[in-house]
């Protein structure tokens, strides 16, 4: 996820977007501003019973379907997780693998009173070691020569709202980001609208579905405050997700959440913590290739080694959520970093 990195969010038609889930992804989901206020606590299974099956051409049930991959319309949240590899790209080179990545997330949706689609939740990301497959608290970067220490991700407060319109957001409240949800499949209608309407495809008793976002904007990590971590004045995260959903699990109304696998690519510049901004090699990316799953969506979905890890020092993201505020500002690595790590000049 997205990374639950799954969904680094959840999306306002003029909302904001943080990044795991960065990774919601995350093996999650990355959210997206929600408007301000508090509301009462809902029913459990808050989604409507519109009948059997779905009608993927209308946007209120492609918002229906994208709430029950991500998330579940029960009273209880469900968690999803992610692992893979991120490798470093630089010039015409080959990849090399650097270190592993591995997070979770923990959601909840409701279909709320103006059929908009809510979500709640907390996602978590952290870095491994290639040969042992143990969260590493430091890195001995190969281009610096440098011990560095490694910053992980965490987003406390994951709120937000999508509603029949293909959202539009920008990473942090970046005012030069104005990112269109799938670019690439979105389409506008004779009214001048881009709906929400995701490109699902029905394969045999199989949906397939991408997601994704690419982002342009101008980096919070700014080369005057922090010379090393900095990889210059701008930043391109982007994050493309692969999804496969069982097709019954989906179509069925009574059920309230769908599983899901999905391969999920990330491509961004250099981590701040990587100090990678006064090498020779400043310019190169990351690419990244992970698994991102909601299988059992207990407990047992998050890799073991975040679960360990996340039980001993942030119990409280896997602790189901209250309330349907916006809550926390959902922010993206480079957001997060420059806010917590303090300036180098």
């Amino acid at each position: 996820m997205f990374n639950y990195s799954i969904l680094e969010s959840v999306i306002s038609r003029r909302g904001l977007m943080g990044g795991a889930l960065g990774g919601l992804a995350a093996a999650g989901l990355t959210a997206c501003g929600a408007p301000s206020g508090s509301e009462e606590e809902p029913a459990a299974g808050a989604a409507p019973d519109t009948g059997g099956g779905l009608d993927l051409t209308k946007p209120e049930d492609n918002l229906y379907a994208f709430g029950k991959i991500w998330g579940t319309y029960a009273d209880k949240p469900v968690y999803s997780g992610y692992q893979g590899v991120q490798f470093a790209r630089i010039g015409v080179n080959k990849l090399t693998p650097l270190f592993g990545y591995v997070g979770c997330g923990n959601m909840q949706c409701k279909i709320d009173e103006n059929g908009h689609l809510r979500i709640r939740g907390t996602e978590a990301g952290y870095f491994t070691d290639l040969a042992s497959g143990e969260i590493i608290d430091y890195w001995d970067n190969p281009y610096s020569g440098e011990r560095v220490e490694v910053v992980p991700f965490f987003n406390y407060g994951l709120r937000g709202r999508l509603t029949e319109e293909m959202p539009r957001f920008s990473m942090g409240g970046a005012p030069d980001d104005n990112t269109l949800m799938n670019a690439a499949d979105a389409r506008m209608n004779e009214e001048g609208v881009i709906p929400f309407i995701m490109p699902f495809e029905k394969v045999h008793d199989q949906y397939l579905l991408a997601w994704e976002y690419a982002h342009e904007y101008t980096n919070p990590v700014t080369p005057e405050g922090w010379p090393k971590a900095s990889t210059g004045p701008k930043i391109n995260p982007s994050e493309h997700f692969v999804f496969y959903i069982p097709a019954a699990e989906l179509e069925d109304r009574s059920n309230p959440s769908a599983r899901f696998h999905a391969g999920f690519m990330r491509t961004s510049p250099w981590w701040p913590w990587m100090r990678m901004g006064q090498t020779e090699v400043r310019d190169g990316a990351l690419f990244g290739r992970m698994h991102s799953f909601k299988i059992s969506g207990e407990l047992d979905n998050i890799p073991r080694v975040v679960l360990e890890r996340l039980e001993r020092d942030k119990p409280e993201l896997l602790e189901p959520q209250t309330g349907w505020e916006a809550g926390i500002e959902p922010r993206g690595t480079w957001e997060l970093f420059s806010e917590e790590v303090p300036r180098e000049v």
